[in-house]
């Protein structure tokens, strides 16, 4: 864990630690919720830590979404180095499409790409990616907006992965280059990597791996309007316009609807970076408080109505030293329960899919007490350990579960380590057969290597 932010009693910040308590209270008792990883500042202390265990503090995670945050914070400093201005035009940085661009496109500014209101109705990555798979910006500017650029919102990664082309032609570098000496250095971020299309292009808009100590040390430097530990890192004005409402969102989710900034959302309370699954940095400037949470659900909209509920109460609120104890120790035992197990069984068994073509694995063995899970040329050798996870960091970091619940059938979850997804596989060795399921599939195409950083 990063030293870059002091440690504090929750008591000591004016934090209840039984708020904090029954924040995790609900997302472990939740249905569908998944929970990995917790880090509360309050006051620029550190009052709450912890990782559901077999997920750990030094571990990146994968953003999603929340990548788009970081994207917005590289704009905030090429503006503020004056490489470019809000309102140029898009096409003006890809003299090369100028002639082949779509009616319309010509009016798409910086800013509405920020703002996801290029004018396009809908997110366009996959029509945009089908038809311009080699460069997705030429894809983009050959789709003319369907309405105004400006006057309407739609989530459209084409438009966040084209703000970070802009700026990497712009950088000379990628996104990830441009930000570790500005941003990741000096806020003590340390592991930080992005996925990169075939182009060589950081996403921009998914993709990024950091820890979530860096998550919450984002919120901080937001919520201290751009100045980290006495330093500023970003101005105070792009800061200000980052995260107020730049465009109108309609949603039946309530935290969806409160507008849209620079690939910041608006919230009920505060504002927000937020990717799939749970992802979220939260900043509470009416609290002086951020929330660093990454997990797997697809059940956003209850994991914000949890903190609302019980962490926001909690800002203001006083507890006790014996509060702050019982906190710290459930906070040093989280974790998320293995799979039960039966007795182990000696013998070498090779499995095919029951339903060929319905699996993300393509073979699965099992050799005495380990197991074999095998995408084409990816193989994950991984024991088996009745009542406990089992890790392996390579190729993928993983952790296993699970084991026999007769002589004939083998139950096993595997959790990606660096991502907020778990495969669930079942085997019956007499029909020598498989299935294999995400509980939530992976939203990049589906390759097992893609979930590390």
């Amino acid at each position: 864990m990063s030293d870059s932010l002091p440690t504090s009693a929750p008591a000591d910040q004016g934090v209840d630690s039984r708020g904090i308590a029954a924040f995790l209270d609900a997302v472990e008792e939740a249905p569908g919720i998944e929970p990995h990883s917790l880090v509360v500042l309050r006051h620029g202390h550190r009052v709450a830590a912890g990782w559901w265990s077999p997920y750990r503090s030094d571990r990146p995670h994968m953003l999603y979404s929340l990548s788009k945050s970081f994207t917005s914070t590289a704009l905030g400093l090429a503006l503020d180095e004056g490489l470019l201005r809000l309102d140029d035009r898009v096409v003006d940085f890809f003299p090369e499409y100028r002639e082949l661009a779509a009616a319309g496109t010509g009016a798409i500014r910086v800013r509405h790409l920020a703002s996801m209101s290029s004018g396009h109705t809908r997110d366009t990555w996959q029509e945009v990616f089908e038809a311009d798979p080699a460069d997705p910006v030429r894809g983009f500017l050959r789709l003319p907006p369907d309405r105004e650029p400006g006057t309407v919102f739609a989530y459209n990664q084409p438009a966040t992965y084209t703000l970070g082309v802009i700026l990497q032609r712009l950088t000379g570098t990628t996104l990830t280059g441009y930000l570790r000496p500005r941003l990741f250095d000096p806020l003590g971020i340390g592991t930080a990597t992005w996925q990169q299309h075939g182009s060589g292009h950081d996403l921009g808009f998914i993709g990024l791996f950091t820890t979530t100590e860096a998550i919450a040390t984002l919120g901080e430097l937001y919520l201290r309007g751009g100045i980290w530990q006495g330093h500023r890192i970003l101005s105070e004005d792009w800061v200000a316009e980052a995260t107020r409402p730049q465009v109108r969102t309609d949603d039946a989710h309530p935290d969806w609807s409160e507008g849209y900034g620079f690939q910041f959302w608006m919230s009920r309370h505060g504002y927000r970076g937020d990717g799939a699954f749970g992802q979220f940095c939260l900043v509470l400037p009416e609290q002086d408080a951020a929330v660093a949470y990454t997990g797997a659900t697809v059940e956003m909209q209850a994991v914000l109505d949890a903190a609302w509920r019980h962490l926001l109460p909690a800002f203001g609120r006083r507890g006790t030293a014996a509060d702050d104890a019982a906190l710290a120790e459930r906070l040093g035992r989280l974790a998320l329960p293995p799979l039960p197990a039966g007795s182990p069984r000696s013998g070498s068994w090779s499995l095919t899919p029951a339903t060929p073509g319905a699996t993300p694995l393509t073979a699965v063995a099992v050799r005495d007490e380990q197991i074999v899970l095998c995408e084409h040329d990816t193989e994950l050798r991984l024991s088996l350990a009745p009542g406990r996870w089992s890790i392996a960091d390579e190729p993928v970091p993983v952790a296993v579960s699970g084991g026999w619940t007769d002589r004939t059938h083998l139950t096993v979850d595997a959790l990606f380590l660096e991502a907020p997804h778990r495969l669930s596989v079942t085997a019956d060795v007499t029909a020598g057969t498989f299935d294999a399921r995400w509980v939530e599939a992976p939203l990049v195409p589906p390759s097992l290597r893609l979930l590390r950083a």
